[in-house]
Order: C-alpha cells, then structure tokens, then sequence
C-alpha cells in the first residue's frame, strides 16, 4: 500500500454529526445560540451548519447502529469552538442571559487557553476557548499539562 493511501490519505476533518434524539430542539439551540446559518435542512431527519471550513451535523437518532440514547446528563461528545479572547467573557454573559447552566465560567487554564464549559440539549460538552499567552495561566498548575517553552 502507498503510504498516502487508505486512511493515510485523510487530509482534513470535514464534519462532525451529533446524534439526536430532539432534533428541533437541537436545531433551534445552535441556530439561535450560535447563529449558524443552516447549509442543508432535511426535515425530521438531518441538519447541518457551516462552522467555518467544518460542518456541524445534527442528525435523529434512530439507524441501528445508533445505539440507546445516553442516560442524562451523560456526554458523548466534547465539541470545541475557538474565539478571541475576550468573546469567551462574552460569550458567558449571554449564556447567563439565556439562563443556560453552565458547567465551568471562564477560567484560564494551566495550559495557555480561557475556556468556558456548558451543554447542549442532549447534554454534549461545548468548550468556547481562547488562545493566552502562557503567563496567563494558573498561578499553580494542576499537572495535566504543561507548557513548554
């Protein structure tokens, strides 16, 4: 085999589907959250978001191989969305407007980031981080990463 055949050819992470079990409370969550534009709407069965050069799918549970729906609040997933630092303040505020719950409020990390922590309607992690500058981080690190300098 060539080495730039099979998986060894895979370039690029093209798009992310969440199964559902809501699929238009999941809709309506990141359309009026997020803002994303829909790119391809089919009703009852799929939607996807254009997030930048990635889709964001969201697709109804229910092809065999899709397994029971998670127990709440069990995750299955942690998706991650990078802002400017300040947007991740921002971003927080309007989840408080909102009264989403949120799992952990902006907090710099003891690797070089500010994230924000909450979750969707079927309980998916949802990170919004920023890139900081290394003496941003936690006075006292927690020893799951360190930063190399």
């Amino acid at each position: 085999m060539n080495k730039h055949e099979g998986f060894k050819a895979i370039r690029s992470l093209d798009y992310v589907i969440l199964l559902c079990d809501d699929l238009a409370k999941m809709k309506a969550f990141y359309e009026r959250l997020f803002e994303f534009q829909v790119e391809e709407d089919f009703p009852d069965r799929m939607v996807f978001f254009r997030v930048g050069t990635l889709f964001l799918g969201l697709r109804k549970r229910g092809r065999p191989y899709d397994g029971p729906s998670l127990p709440a609040p069990s995750a299955s997933i942690q998706i991650s969305f990078r802002v400017p630092p300040a947007d991740v303040d921002l971003a927080y505020g309007r989840l408080v407007a909102d009264r989403i719950e949120v799992i952990e409020p902006p907090t710099n990390q003891d690797w070089p980031h500010r994230t924000l922590f909450f979750r969707d309607p079927e309980h998916n992690i949802i990170e919004i981080f920023a890139d900081i500058h290394p003496s941003e981080t936690l006075a006292e690190p927690s020893g799951v990463h360190q930063v190399v300098d």
